[in-house]
């Protein structure tokens, strides 16, 4: 029989000893008598190298140190065998609640570990913890674990910690089922913890049939064995991982004293209240001291999910044996400190002499112990093998404490003189507080939902007016209006749903419309024939086959025309200008040269291409007379429309009936020609518009409200009007920080106080004194890209997953142009636009090589290299386009985005940009879905992961403008800094009233919580603020000081 302690961590893991190393591992596994002992943290890639490096095989699936680099100076003890480890982090959103588990992985090698890695890189960071943080769904990861290696062993880990565990109470599950679903089968055995014990486990009948496993969670090499598996088979991982797997060779565990652990009662540690949980139900889980939810413990949570009363075994139940580290019974049998010199000589004089603790502990003789340590340690020994401790449980993450011998006691044992010729003191027992009886607080009114619609609303949707407008503040269900008004259309008037056309502002938001009309109508064939979309898409849709280039090619024609004609400036800048020339602003006040405008629209035409904007110039010109979709046109976000949409609406509804709705003081997008008065201008034209306006708020609370209306009411229009319906919540806050580095510091910081802390020690500290939230609840909003990059650094440090939303400058790298050119290239070989990127970018190649490409392509539907050879030779340049070609054809064609993206990086070299890109490819299946994505993406389509994406819960980064149209519970508002907004840039006033819209558009996305941060200078929005924002600083800077040389 031998001991193994499978869950343990390295010096990479936050919270660790610096000890953390195999040698040390190896030291202390032989000191304890441990056998096999997990390598735990496999995910991190440092410690990773470390293990291949210092370990070597030592039978299948196992491995053991290197003789070179053992340590001296040991008890004997047999060298231990290591098993490939690690421990990963879940913080997720399931089922509407914020769920937080940790699950052990055990693998067959380290070639696994590095696959599994890999996988796992995809999705987080996993460089900055040994215990990663991944937002991930435990489910997800087990699937995603057997997916990689099915040889591999997940165990749920220390399955009752009320923070972070599968049945924890703050945030686990009630049932197994209920977090691995249809993958439950795969769960073999279950980490029982540090608070409790097998019998409190044999009361919970689902877990028949699992293996009850136990280990430390050591985070100093010195902790190891604080529980352990008791195994008797071969040393090897096949043998070890069949044992937990059926139980057969799986003898029991060593076990804590669940009193010991740090979460086995309830209470609260700062008040010195501990409670048992039937005093926690008369209290109704409220402290009699501080009026605060209590902490609740691991036997509380049992009691809760038991269904077989206390000292039930069920049959065939494994055997177990409670014991404590050896300085501990030391300490308890001799009464002092278990971390004195004095304690720490004897238990070295006990090793040397008597061999490894387990053995010590377990199995030597008492006379034998006594000739060596004294009565006192024998007798302590003894009694910890019969049972005989008095145990004072923990609570609220303090240990608990085991007592082996009284003060007098002690004296008898030891001839009235301490074992080390000292005064024993007597140990005085920590006073608890005397309990009182409170009232446990009524539960806050639930936030009304509108299940039915209300009045405006229902007199929205049922209108049959030829012209109906809808003034629709935020969170007044602008959405659910839509939704409602075209299934009353299909459901109450007969409308066909082919003749029903919904404008969205992106495509993101068709989608999820057209989700909902499915759910609301009975499937996809009930909303098939309808059209739902932008109105870049719709107008697409209605141009049929043309040639669309992307935002890259675009500034590849741009660079290009800037070239030919000798002119300075940036493509960008032009291509900025030419699009809101089309979108309706005059080129006077673009300040655009008539000239460049026309050679960029001449090289489209030799192309054969349309630019983004084209496709609503051309659209609006196509004849829509007789098209049965206008009958009905609804379009959403009206307010931000420009001219040219303008005259699409009109131009689509002049036989139908129009619909429009949206809010003038959202209107944002006035540097794309969009103007506020659309509302207005509709009037105008329709005298007989039925105008309705909803005012009812079933979003954000009354503090978030009250600071938006302040803001928006110093804009023109006189008093804003919205009625919240939902509960208070915590007051606005203003953070003010020293400067930018401070500020993104603390909202990462904020956060993982948000989430209940990112790992224990923190979420033990915080206590339950607020919401605790998943990522995925949270958003961090600023003006511009570049703010948030400093956030995201941030948060990596920090191991926060975050999703990155916009379109960001390493699209316009030529790398990226470059790489996406090529790839499009052979999917279309006949996209001109994309050749030349490919070839100019990549190659350098000279526009006769290009256009003799080109040519070659043009009437290709499929890139024939067998076709191409012969044309090609002799031109160096496209005989090396064509070598590349024929290797990324078969690729494109069945590779997923991110591992094209991947392999091209590791063939022609990595940048930032092209690392990016990789992370925007994770949420696309397929080559043509990211394409058209970047095609035809708005601001809030495109998604980049920070550190990759399988799923993942994450935090949102985005700019106001991207943000529109969502919401979040929990939002931080950041960069409030004047200069930023309102936004100045060179040659363009900033224009005071969109910025402020923008604010208000900022504030009106937080349902729950809203957080705003600056840095000086700061706004002057913010002194718009109501005086209800409580106002705080942070990070401040410390005065620069001259360092001394000597």
């Amino acid at each position: 029989m031998y001991i193994a302690d499978l869950h343990i961590h390295s010096r990479f893991s936050r919270a660790t000893s610096k000890d953390g190393d195999l040698p040390h591992l190896d030291w202390w596994a032989r000191r304890k008598g441990i056998r096999m002992v997990g390598t735990g943290d496999f995910t991190h890639p440092a410690w990773r190298a470390e293990l291949r490096e210092q370990l070597v095989p030592a039978g299948e699936g196992v491995y053991t140190l290197r003789q070179d680099l053992r340590l001296p100076d040991v008890a004997p003890g047999e060298a231990p065998r290591f098993v490939i480890t690690g421990e990963i982090s879940c913080i997720y959103k399931r089922h509407g609640r914020t769920r937080k588990v940790h699950n052990l992985i055990l693998l067959p090698s380290l070639e696994a570990a590095d696959e599994l890695s890999a996988r796992l890189e995809a999705i987080g960071n996993i460089h900055s913890d040994g215990r990663p943080i991944l937002g991930l769904d435990s489910r997800d990861l087990l699937e995603l674990t057997l997916d990689t290696c099915p040889d591999a062993e997940f165990i749920p880990a220390h399955i009752w910690t009320p923070h972070f565990a599968l049945f924890g109470a703050f945030s686990g599950f009630d049932t197994m089922e209920e977090c691995f679903g249809d993958l439950t089968g795969h769960i073999h055995a279950v980490e029982t913890g540090l608070s409790s014990d097998p019998p409190m486990n044999w009361r919970v009948s689902a877990l028949d049939g699992l293996t009850l496993v136990s280990h430390s969670d050591a985070h100093s090499p010195s902790k190891l064995g604080r529980e352990a598996d008791l195994l008797d088979t071969g040393l090897t991982y096949p043998e070890l991982v069949r044992a937990i797997r059926t139980g057969e060779g799986f003898q029991g565990t060593v076990e804590f004293f669940p009193e010991e652990g740090k979460y086995h009662l309830d209470g609260h540690r700062n008040c010195g209240v501990c409670l048992t949980p039937a005093e926690t139900a008369a209290l109704g889980g409220v402290c009699p001291v501080c009026g605060k939810k209590l902490t609740i413990g691991v036997e509380h949570r049992v009691e809760a999910l038991a269904d077989r009363p206390a000292g039930f075994r069920p049959e065939g139940a494994k055997p177990f044996e409670s014991l404590a580290p050896l300085p501990e019974v030391i300490a308890a049998s001799t009464g002092v400190s278990a971390a004195g010199k004095n304690t720490q000589a004897l238990y070295e004089q006990m090793l040397h002499a008597l061999g490894p603790e387990f053995s010590i502990l377990r199995e030597v003789p008492v006379e034998d112990i006594a000739h060596t340590a004294g009565p006192c340690v024998a007798e302590g020994i003894r009694r910890l093998r019969a049972g005989q401790v008095e145990r004072r449980a923990g609570f609220d993450g303090e240990y608990g404490v085991i007592s082996l011998l009284t003060p007098g006691e002690i004296a008898r044992f030891s001839g009235q003189i301490s074992l080390f010729g000292l005064d024993l003191p007597v140990r005085k027992s920590k006073p608890r507080r005397e309990l009182q009886r409170v009232l446990a607080p009524e539960a806050a009114p639930a936030a009304p939902q509108p299940e039915a619609l209300n009045p405006p609303q229902l007199e929205a949707v049922t209108s049959t007016a030829p012209v109906t407008a809808v003034t629709a503040g935020p969170g007044t269900g602008k959405t659910r209006t839509l939704v409602a008004r075209i299934a009353w259309l299909v459901e109450e008037r007969g409308v066909r749903p082919g003749e029903i056309t919904a404008v969205t502002f992106t495509n993101q938001a068709a989608a999820e419309m057209r989700a909902r009309l499915e759910q609301r109508l009975g499937g996809k064939r009930a909303v098939a024939a309808m059209t739902i979309g932008t109105f870049h898409a719709i107008c697409l849709k209605l141009l049929g086959d043309v040639r669309l280039i992307s935002p890259g090619e675009a500034l590849t024609i741009a660079e290009q025309v800037l070239r030919e004609s000798g002119r300075k400036g940036g493509g960008k800048t032009l291509l900025q200008s030419v699009s809101r020339v089309k979108n309706g602003v005059s080129p006077e006040d673009t300040g655009l040269d008539a000239e460049l405008y026309d050679a960029y629209q001449a090289r489209l035409r030799d192309l054969g291409a349309l630019d983004f904007d084209d496709l609503l110039t051309e659209g609006l010109k196509r004849d829509v007379t007789g098209l049965r979709c206008f009958r009905h046109v609804l379009v959403d976000e009206f307010q931000d429309i420009n001219d040219i949409q303008y005259q699409l609406v009109r131009s689509w509804s002049r036989s139908g009936e129009l619909f429009v709705i949206g809010d003038p003081d959202q209107s944002i997008y006035g540097f794309r020609g969009a103007d506020c008065r659309c509302f207005q201008r509709l009037q105008e034209e329709h005298p007989g518009v039925k105008e309705i306006h909803l005012t009812e708020n079933y979003r954000s609370a009354p503090a978030i409200l009250d600071t938006a209306l302040a803001v928006i009411g110093h804009n023109p229009g006189g008093g804003r009007i919205l009625t919240p319906h939902c509960p208070a919540g915590p007051a606005v806050r203003l953070v003010q920080a020293a400067d930018s580095f401070s500020e993104a510091v603390f909202i990462a910081k904020e956060i993982g106080r948000m989430t209940g802390g990112v790992d224990m020690l923190e979420a033990q500290a915080l206590g339950h004194e607020r919401t605790v939230r998943a990522f995925s609840d949270i958003a961090v909003l600023c003006r511009t890209h570049r703010q948030l990059e400093l956030v995201e650094k941030c948060l990596r440090h920090d191991d926060i997953p975050c999703l990155v939303t916009g379109r960001e400058d390493f699209l316009d790298d030529p790398a990226v142009r470059g790489a996406l050119g090529f790839l499009r290239s052979l999917v279309v070989p006949a996209d001109n636009a994309a050749l030349e990127s490919a070839l100019r970018l990549l190659w350098n190649c000279p526009a006769d090589l290009i256009q003799k490409a080109q040519t070659l392509c043009q009437k290709m539907g499929t890139l024939d290299s067998a076709a191409l050879q012969e044309a090609v030779r002799g031109h160096g340049i496209l005989e090396n386009w064509l070598d590349r070609a024929e290797v990324w054809l078969p690729l494109v064609r069945t590779e997923t985005p991110r591992k094209l993206v991947e392999q091209w990086e590791e063939q022609y070299g990595t940048s930032p940009a092209l690392e990016r890109l990789r992370n925007t490819a994770v949420f696309h299946e397929d080559f043509d879905s990211l394409w058209d994505a970047l095609v035809l993406g708005q601001e809030a389509d495109l998604r980049r992961a920070s550190g990759k994406h399988w799923a993942s819960g994450a935090v949102r980064l985005m700019t106001l403008h991207g943000a529109k149209g969502l919401e979040f519970p929990a939002v931080f508002l950041a960069g409030l800094s004047a200069g930023a907004m309102p936004l100045e840039s060179p040659g363009r006033p900033a224009d005071a009233e969109e910025e402020r819209r923008l604010f208000f558009v900022g504030l009106t996305r937080a349902r729950e919580e809203l957080i705003l941060t600056a840095a000086p200078e700061f706004s002057p929005f913010l002194r718009e603020l109501p005086e209800t924002v409580v106002r705080e600083t942070t990070g401040r800077r410390r005065e620069a000081e001259q360092l001394r040389l000597f």
